[in-house]
């Protein structure tokens, strides 16, 4: 069986991440891409789906973990019965071919370590031929090539690499595991003592450009960190998290690929990169999505792949657009170009349904956030045209803004709920109105802004944590199911801050960074029930509601003061 969620720690290199598990074991790496088939996936099933365990043989007394400083460089420490181990972990930065590094430190004693390094390629469905090499072995299958460097003595034990190795103060065992296309020549050696110190050099370099210096700077920073991790380099883009097919609920159906990009997270990403002083990593996102999202309006997105594979999201790309602006990034003109593309598409299409935030397996429908989030879209531009002197018919659009405004008011909200709804003419409530102050929609001083948070904390708040909307299979399309999806929790405290209720935020808050596990990391949902952390992981948009709450809370100048 693979180990809890919260028990593993990520290490990657900007192109790829790997799951390190407590207990010594990668149980999850794909190559050379986020998104490549796993060569490494006991995570989603058992050792015998690929696994690399290095860890002391005998019984382990303490484990304690941590990130040497502001760093992706993992460090776990193994005390036993004869002495301690420290085991370091981490991805070299990209320059070449993806290179794994992990390397055995003596502390005290002399502790018998052991290897396990079951290769499986395809998601554990293809068995690798191996065969030695003068410093280690080679698996190769089809167009994929893995090569383990090491100068301990490796033997094969039913289609499995095994070594048993001691380990005493002071001395250090290296090995480092390195992926070629099999058709290439073996990739350059690397020294890896050499390449954990400039990996920690990189990373403190690029963690100490962060500009927040206010309250709860290690999680955030730990979050922005995390952050860069899931960005594939090349492109500028954001993966949604590492995994996939972890589900929303143990045991349930719900599970999904989050090895793609977002749109719908876009604007609260590119604020915590802006906020944190983190404007090349904004540029880079910004000029992802237009790479992304050009051509045809009507075929846009709502999540793509890491070079901008092409489904939703008109408002979040003109909030982007227009917030980059607003940081300081230079314009762009043909960002402007395809800008103006997607309002006057939106101008004939805004009022047609749609699957929602959440892309639900049911009827299309009048949801209230699609529209609010059209709303957001023509807002965005006219504040284009009118602070930053873009053309556009600015006249027309202001129309069509009120328009839109109009029926969101008079449809989306219920005189009987006294609360905005999930869609037209329901009576069900959806975590994604709680966004209505943060956009700017309404004031989080309005009546009906007030009484949807207070319907909110009624009906979709359970054991300190927002549901994501009240389940109702013919809407949904899905059997019910599911932990408490965690950014609407952050969109609560936000809406606290914004209502003047701080005490309630920083409690919720608080809440939050309690369920991070104990390297910072966090997933997409939360069970309460089983105090356990579900769905896919690390999740991007968990830690990019954990960087934006920070700062909300912090100085009261935060993204939901400035989104507006």
């Amino acid at each position: 069986m693979p180990s809890r969620i919260e028990d593993y720690a990520l290490i990657g290199d900007l192109e790829t991440a790997a799951l390190v598990a407590r207990d010594g074991s990668i149980d999850w790496l794909c190559l050379p891409r986020f998104d490549s088939g796993a060569c490494f996936a006991a995570l989603l099933g058992a050792p015998e789906h690929g696994r690399w365990l290095l860890a002391p043989k005998g019984s382990i007394r303490n484990v304690h973990r941590r990130y040497r400083d502001d760093t992706l460089v993992l460090e776990t420490t193994y005390e036993t019965e004869d002495g301690a181990v420290t085991l370091i972990d981490c991805m070299t930065v990209r320059t070449e071919a993806p290179a794994l590094v992990r390397m055995v430190k003596g502390e005290h004693g002399q502790v018998p370590m052991q290897l396990e390094l079951q290769i499986r390629f395809d998601y554990g469905s293809i068995v690798p031929w191996v065969r030695r090499t003068e410093r280690g072995i080679q698996a190769i299958a089809g167009p994929d090539s893995l090569f383990l460097n090491t100068d301990v003595e490796l033997r094969g034990k039913d289609f499995t690499t095994v070594a048993e190795f001691t380990v005493a103060q002071g001395q250090v065992v290296p090995f480092v595991l390195r992926w070629c296309p099999s058709h290439k020549d073996p990739p350059s050696p690397t020294d890896a003592e050499q390449a954990i110190r400039e990996t920690h050099s990189w990373w403190q370099d690029w963690s100490g450009r962060c500009t927040y210096q206010g309250p709860w700077r290690e999680h955030v920073m730990r979050s922005l960190i995390t952050l860069k991790a899931l960005t594939y380099d090349p492109t500028g883009g954001i993966v949604a998290a590492a995994t996939t097919s972890l589900p929303e609920q143990l045991g349930g159906v719900r599970n999904w690929d989050y090895r793609y990009c977002w749109l719908r997270d876009a604007t609260f990403t590119l604020y915590a990169l802006v906020e944190a002083g983190y404007l090349d990593e904004a540029r880079a996102w910004r000029q992802w999505l237009l790479r992304a999202v050009a051509g045809d309006p009507s075929k846009l997105q709502i999540m793509y792949g890491l070079d901008g594979r092409r489904r939703l999201v008109y408002g979040e790309m003109l909030d982007a657009m227009c917030q980059a602006r607003s940081a300081g990034l230079e314009a762009d003109e043909v960002g402007w170009r395809l800008g103006r593309a997607f309002v006057n598409f939106l101008e004939t299409a805004w009022d047609k349904p749609d699957e929602g935030i959440w892309e639900v397996r049911g009827p299309r429908r009048h949801f209230t956030h699609s529209r609010m989030m059209a709303w957001v879209a023509v807002d965005r531009a006219v504040k284009l045209v009118e602070r930053f002197g873009r053309e556009g018919p600015v006249e027309r659009w202001r129309s069509l803004r009120d328009t839109i405004h109009e029926q969101v008011c008079r449809e989306g909200f219920s005189t009987e709920l006294g609360a905005f709804v999930q869609y037209y003419g329901s009576k069900t409530l959806d975590a994604s109105l709680l966004m209505m102050p943060l956009v700017g929609f309404l004031p989080a001083s309005d009546p009906r802004v007030r009484s949807t948070v207070a319907a909110i904390e009624r009906r979709l708040l359970r054991d300190g944590f927002v549901q994501r909307y009240e389940n109702d299979p013919g809407v949904d399309g899905l059997p019910p199911g599911e932990g408490a999806f965690l950014p609407c929790t952050f969109w609560l405290a936000d809406n606290y801050a914004l209502l003047g209720r701080a005490a309630e935020a920083e409690r919720i808050f608080e809440r939050l960074l309690g369920l991070c596990n104990d390297v910072g990391l966090l997933s997409e949902e939360y069970d309460p029930q089983a105090k356990r952390l579900v769905g896919n992981f690390p999740q991007a948009f968990s830690h990019v509601g954990l960087i934006n709450t920070a700062m909300n809370l912090a100085h009261g100048k935060g993204p939901a003061q400035k989104r507006r």
